[in-house]
Order: C-alpha cells, then structure tokens, then sequence
C-alpha cells in the first residue's frame, strides 16, 4: 500500500453555504438547460442562437444591433459575429445597414425565424410548466427575486 506523506492536504474543508447553493444553481441550471436542448435538437438550433431569436422578437421590426443583443443574452457568447452568421445562413435572421449611420447594422428576426419561434413556442412553455410547474406562483416569484438579487449584488 502506498501511503502519502501529507494525507492532511487530501481532507475536505468543511462546506460552505454558499458552495452548496453554487453547486445547486450549477446543476439546476444543466438540467433545466438538457432538456431545452432535446426539444431544439430537431431543428438544428443552440440554446444561444434560440435565445438571439427570442430577444430579436421581442424588438419588433425595429430590430438590434449586435451589442444590444449580446447585453441581453443569457449565456455570454464570445463569437456573436458567428452566431448571427449561423442564423442569417438559415435565413432566421436579416441584417441592414442604418441609413442615418452606416457604421450600424440592425439585425432583424427573418419571417422564417418568426415561424421557427412559432413551432416552437407550446413546447418549450410546456417543458417549462413541466419543470417548474410544481413550484406555486408564489414561490416561484420568491425564486425570480431571490435570483436576481444574486446577479444585482456581483454586477455592483
């Protein structure tokens, strides 16, 4: 058998708290994230690029710039250049230049990306109703709160 000299160095510091809620936000959040995966699977879609239609949705024909879109994702993506490039290849997004400054380019959800969204609205509502749907809408609002207060206090 060999023995280490240092076994001490091997023992565990006793858990804090905040590790324990660390790991269980971790592992929610890959779990929730699994099976959002399963239902965009079929239609050759990531998480980030479904979370770039969903967001450009939401900014009507108006659409966004590049930027505008990467302060509001959910997961940081390094390569949003890439990723648009990706979605415009599909036809799920369109791009133009400003008239007013040249220098900025809107990027629009497609017709094409409208109606993926579409398809894909009832299925990921009923994954989330799945999900969480155990949880009341009073606990539920309590988590948002919680969570967010999470990010406000390391943005500051």
């Amino acid at each position: 058998m060999i023995r280490l000299k240092d076994e001490k160095s091997f023992t565990k510091p006793a858990p804090l708290l905040e590790q324990e809620v660390f790991m269980s936000l971790q592992r929610n959040a890959d779990w929730l994230m699994r099976e959002l995966e399963e239902i965009l699977k079929d239609d050759t879609l990531s998480p980030a690029q479904y979370n770039v239609l969903r967001i450009l949705r939401t900014a009507g024909p108006v659409g966004m710039a590049c930027h505008e879109i990467g302060e509001r994702m959910i997961t940081r993506d390094p390569d949003m250049t890439r990723l648009l490039d990706r979605l415009e290849d599909r036809d799920l997004v369109v791009r133009a230049r400003e008239r007013q400054d040249r220098r900025v380019i809107r990027i629009r959800v497609s017709p094409t990306g409208l109606k993926l969204l579409k398809e894909l609205d009832e299925p990921v509502r009923s994954l989330h109703r799945r999900q969480l749907g155990h949880l009341s809408e009073k606990r539920l609002s309590l988590l948002v709160r919680l969570l967010e207060s999470v990010r406000e206090q390391t943005i500051e």
